[in-house]
């Protein structure tokens, strides 16, 4: 007989109420641009040096190859979307559910289809030339 779970952790219904006040947040104040910016710069300050540092390397990438993806917050984290509200990429902090190592995650609506296998996520743990290089690569196209 399986065993049975406590269901969410702490920090996993954190989450989702975090992203139940984001959608009532993005209602009222709208789903703008500058809403968004705005929402992404509290989200990012809001983090510890570590996880900050990242997060406003990634912000920076993104605005820089992919203009068009439209920021938001997801589940509290730095997100950008395309034109329909769909998340194509986000950031997700080291100490939203302390692990080891922050990640650089994709959804469905990033254009990174490659065969029968191709990226979604990669933990990232410092901004260098390379990884930089890497990151920006794969932003443009999952932008399209």
């Amino acid at each position: 007989m399986a065993e049975k779970t406590a269901g969410l952790s702490k920090d996993e219904r954190d989450a989702v109420k975090q992203r139940a006040a984001e959608v009532r947040a993005q209602e009222k104040a709208g789903k703008s641009r500058a809403a968004g910016e705005k929402a992404v710069r509290e989200a990012i300050a809001a983090m510890p040096d570590e996880d900050r540092i990242l997060a406003e390397g990634i912000d920076r990438i993104v605005s820089e190859v992919a203009p068009q993806l439209v920021p938001k917050t997801w589940y509290g984290f730095p997100s950008y979307a395309d034109t329909d509200g769909k998340v194509v990429v986000f950031f997700k902090a080291a100490s939203k559910f302390t692990t080891r190592y922050a990640t650089l995650g994709f959804e469905e609506a990033a254009q990174l289809d490659d065969g029968d296998l191709w990226v979604t996520s990669f933990a990232l743990v410092a901004l260098t030339p390379e990884t930089e290089k890497t990151i920006a690569a794969h932003i443009r196209k999952a932008a399209g």
